[in-house]
């Protein structure tokens, strides 16, 4: 039988080896329908049956290569890991069970829809409502039979730690280019004091530890000889490490859909070389634009001494012999979903209400998360400075701010809610009229109908996120804008299509956006300029730039995001059976090493019985990485070994060669062994 390798990363890092295994050497044991014991669909470890017979429960569903998952015996299949499902999960009013829907908002569940016809899909993730420990089970065959869904179940305090504490609290904030601070910020005036977001060792180790319980999912429904595996974002960063520990060959592939900051700001991460090497355990990487991409890039050669390579448009990077590819493509919106939407009679009443109720008025609109990056501070700040230095628009500009509740937690979220609600009510008590807000500001969760029809009555959108890794509010303006193709509605948009974008240069969909107003919105005398430019820009520039923008977003939706994604990844990953490959390393340090097909290892009693038998010998002495270039661990070693070679252990081994010849090497190395081993010394690259 195969030898079992070790799978818990954070006992590893730890050097507990024993905890890894656990008490018996098998781990954890697993409840419910996918931990069943149960005979392998595909067997391509050796063994027998009664081996199998003797495993435990865990031992069988971690050694098992087959899918307990019935799948199609045809075409293959793609597992998309993401922290959360694309489903909605509700009690049942008398409280017995549960009933589930598709969450209609999430772009994961529409990127099926570039999936081939002959590719199923399968989701793995947490359930965004707390399952007593008795239904699980229940849950998770609902949820595989009825939504091809396999649920992840999280100990609440274990969820906790992964993802308020590293993931939102620590990861977050760094990723968006926000240094943590070496200590809690005192009081101010303005608020209450803010907490720094240090690195917290046991928070790290709690995101390893949830990420083994993704990959333990995937273990249990993966055929990894037909499979590829799709993980997505920040919050699963450890998991590619885990899979390629488990399957050598497996097909991987990760898209980051929050930014990726710069080597200056990632190395101040104390765990910048595990998270590099796990993600470099993927066969593709995506990244929405074309900076995040190189700031990864400058990282894995400032950090892990790589270079990249760049081949007829496409990026890869030589990691042990594997070629590690990197995809750069902006997510697009779902077309059909949200035409669908535009055709509902709610969203034409609202629509209806909303000119009624802004009738006379200039509407400029704002969708955004409730957090310290969106920038709705600045916003409003400079919405401010427009009133104040263009008197015409006071009684007839209205900026309508919809801000979603924030998804994390923590006194920042406080301080900055404070600062908003500050803002907003002075605007109103300076330039508020009888019948007129100036500001009409939402802070609840609003349907996607009563959403759609605030952007069909907005004249213009802003964005001002200081950092966004996409942000599709702009796209969705502008199908909204367009309306639905032949429609002959009263309440879509008379005459020819018109919008107006005014976004941050600092989002991910800004590049795609040509004909957009961009700006610096840390600049807010600059930002409030381009609101006024907005709103008094003629007609035909309007047109002019809506044009441009719908056809780019109604041909780069996510569907083709997600078909040029799986295209990539196929061909990442069409060598994988081919080369000859070893799983080397412990812990986050475990690589792939790949071979070339035609490789055969050199054994060392021929190459020693060679020598002695041959009657001209040559020695090459390698100095300064001439001849190999110095990688970091290479450099490690060689101050290791600095002072304990000496060039009379050289001159033993010198006796019978006929010349050496040293590559770049020093005069004063070079004379030194000329005169141990009276041989001729051959100098390359001198200084």
């Amino acid at each position: 039988m195969m030898s079992r390798s070790y799978t818990n990363l954070l006992d590893l890092a730890a050097g507990n080896f024993a905890a890894a295994l656990g008490p018996s050497g098998s781990g954890r044991r697993r409840s419910g329908s996918f931990g069943m014991k149960r005979m392998s669909r595909v067997m391509t470890v050796p063994g027998t049956l009664a081996e199998l017979d003797d495993e435990d429960d865990e031992a069988a569903a971690t050694s098992s290569v087959a899918s307990d998952v019935p799948s199609s015996a045809v075409g293959e299949r793609i597992i998309v890991v993401a922290n959360q499902l694309p489903v909605v999960a509700r009690r049942r009013a008398d409280g017995r069970g549960w009933v589930f829907s598709w969450d209609e908002d999430s772009l994961l569940l529409r990127l099926r829809d570039g999936v081939p016809d002959d590719m199923e899909v399968l989701f793995v993730g947490t359930l965004r409502a707390d399952v007593p420990a008795s239904e699980q089970e229940e849950v998770s065959q609902t949820l595989i039979d009825g939504f091809r869904c396999a649920p992840v179940f999280l100990p609440s305090e274990l969820y906790e730690r992964f993802y308020h504490h590293f993931c939102k609290r620590y990861l977050w904030p760094l990723f968006h280019y926000m240094l943590p601070f070496p200590s809690c910020l005192p009081g101010t005036e303005s608020g209450p004091s803010v907490e720094g977001g240090r690195f917290d060792r046991a928070a790290w180790e709690a995101y390893v530890l949830a990420n083994k319980h993704f990959y333990e999912k995937v273990v249990e429904v993966i055929n990894p000889e037909d499979d590829y595996v799709w993980v997505h974002d920040y919050h699963l960063m450890a998991l590619p490490t885990f899979l390629r520990r488990r399957f050598n060959r497996l097909r991987i592939g990760f898209f980051l859909h929050s930014p990726f900051p710069s080597s200056e700001i990632y190395r101040t991460l104390p765990v910048r070389e595990e998270v590099l090497r796990t993600l470099l355990n993927c066969d593709l990487i995506g990244f929405h634009t074309f900076d995040y991409a190189r700031h990864f890039l400058s990282c894995c050669s400032r950090m892990l001494g790589l270079e990249y390579q760049s081949k007829r448009g496409y990026i890869g990077l030589e990691y042990f012999g594997r070629t590690v590819g990197i995809k750069i493509m902006p997510m697009g919106i779902h077309m059909g979903q949200l035409q669908s939407v535009l055709r509902l009679p709610e969203r034409e009443r609202m629509v209806a209400e909303l000119r009624q109720q802004f009738e006379g008025k200039v509407v400029l609109l704002g969708v955004d998360d409730m957090d310290i990056f969106k920038g709705i501070d600045l916003k409003l700040l400079a919405f401010e400075n427009m009133l104040r230095t263009h008197p015409k628009w006071q009684g007839r500009a209205v900026l309508v701010q919809i801000a979603n509740p924030p998804r994390g937690k923590g006194k920042e979220v406080e301080v900055i809610q404070a600062e908003i609600r500050e803002s907003y009510e002075r605007i109103d008590r300076e330039f508020g009229q009888p019948g007129y807000s100036p500001v009409v500001f939402i802070d609840r969760n609003v349907t996607s109908v009563e959403r759609l029809a605030y952007y069909t009555v907005a004249e213009c959108v802003v964005v001002t996120a200081v950092r966004d890794g996409m942000n599709l509010t702009p796209y969705e303006y502008i199908v909204c804008r367009q309306g639905i193709p032949g429609s002959e509605s009263e309440l879509e948009v008379s005459g020819p299509k018109k919008s107006v974008l005014v976004v941050s240069e600092f989002i991910g969909c800004s590049p795609s956006l040509s004909g957009a107003i961009r700006v610096n919105p840390w600049n807010i005398e600059a930002t409030a300029e381009a609101l006024n430019e907005a709103i008094s820009m003629s007609e035909q520039e309007k047109q002019l730039g809506h044009g441009k923008h719908y056809r780019y977003v109604s041909t780069h939706d996510v569907a083709y995001w997600s078909r040029s994604f799986v295209q990539d990844l196929e061909r990442a990953c069409k060598d994988h059976f081919r080369k000859p490959c070893w799983g080397i390393g412990l812990g986050f340090g475990f690589r792939v090493v790949a071979l070339d097909q035609h490789f055969t290892k050199l054994n060392l009693d021929t190459i020693v019985m060679s020598y002695e038998r041959a009657k001209s010998r040559v020695i090459l002495l390698d100095y300064d990485g001439t001849i190999a270039c110095f990688s970091r661990w290479a450099r490690e070693y060689n101050q290791h070994l600095q002072g304990k070679v000496h060039c009379k252990e050289i001159t033993i081994r010198a006796q019978k060669v006929s010349s050496l010849i040293l590559v770049a090497a020093k005069r004063k190395a070079k004379k030194e062994l000329r005169d141990e081993t009276m041989k001729p010394i051959h100098l390359f690259g001198d200084e």
